[in-house]
């Protein structure tokens, strides 16, 4: 199970979440009340040891800007926020190459599930036609913002559309929280999980209370459904 603690904004944060088992830290360059700059990134990640993923979440659209961050931030991942961009992605693959993994964040708006269901279906079956993509992240959208808002979506009914495309790796957010990741998990069995905002004392501000139970939960949850399918001999979609 791969966890991404997302929305750092000091080393402190950053470092006690790989101390406490995360694979991945996340850094918010989208305007957001969590955004950083590039120096102030750079200086956090350097304090990163090496494997540990260093994520930039960026607005979708703006490929310069997001190629001289991640340059500069020292970054091992681009996170495209914002919906699918598939000529955004091409531009990316062509500068970097192998050398970044690329993430689309697909949003799930809440309160629309039909809606969302079927513009969620569509931009996955672009992303696994294009042969642009290494993860997919769907996160909740209200009142046209995404990511951050700390509120769920109707998981029932994504996980009914995401079992469509078993060959994406999926990576689950939006309104997780220590309470809840378990059940996210078992619910999606996901490549992964994302949070920021459940994890925090204040924007931009980690609790380490909340991040310790919150990887300590994913693991729990990841060595129960490992035990579920040696057991049946099956594998989880």
């Amino acid at each position: 199970m791969w966890v991404k603690i997302c929305a750092n904004t000091n080393v402190a944060d950053a470092v006690k979440a790989v101390e406490l088992g995360a694979d991945a830290v996340g850094f918010v360059f989208a305007p957001s009340k969590r955004q950083a700059t590039a120096g102030q990134v750079r200086a956090i990640t350097e304090q990163m040891p090496e494997g540990v993923e260093r994520v930039g979440v960026f607005p979708s659209g703006e490929v310069e800007a997001t190629v001289a961050a991640v340059r500069e931030a020292r970054l091992t991942t681009v996170q495209m926020h914002g919906g699918v961009d598939l000529e955004a992605a091409a531009r990316l693959r062509e500068q970097f190459g192998a050398e970044i993994s690329l993430i689309h964040v697909v949003p799930w708006t809440i309160g629309a599930d039909e809606a969302s269901a079927v513009a969620v279906r569509a931009q996955l079956q672009a992303l696994a036609n294009s042969g642009l993509n290494d993860r997919v992240l769907i996160d909740a959208k209200s009142g046209g913002v995404s990511g951050g808002l700390g509120m769920s979506y109707d998981w029932a009914r994504a996980q009914a559309v995401l079992r469509e495309f078993p060959q994406l790796r999926v990576i689950i957010a939006g309104g997780l929280r220590p309470e809840n990741v378990v059940e996210a998990i078992s619910t999606f069995h996901p490549y992964g999980v994302d949070v920021a905002s459940g994890v925090e004392e204040a924007p931009g501000k980690k609790s380490l209370q909340k991040l310790a139970e919150f990887i300590e939960n994913a693991r729990r949850a990841e060595a129960r459904a490992g035990r579920f399918e040696s057991l049946s001999g099956t594998a989880l979609v």
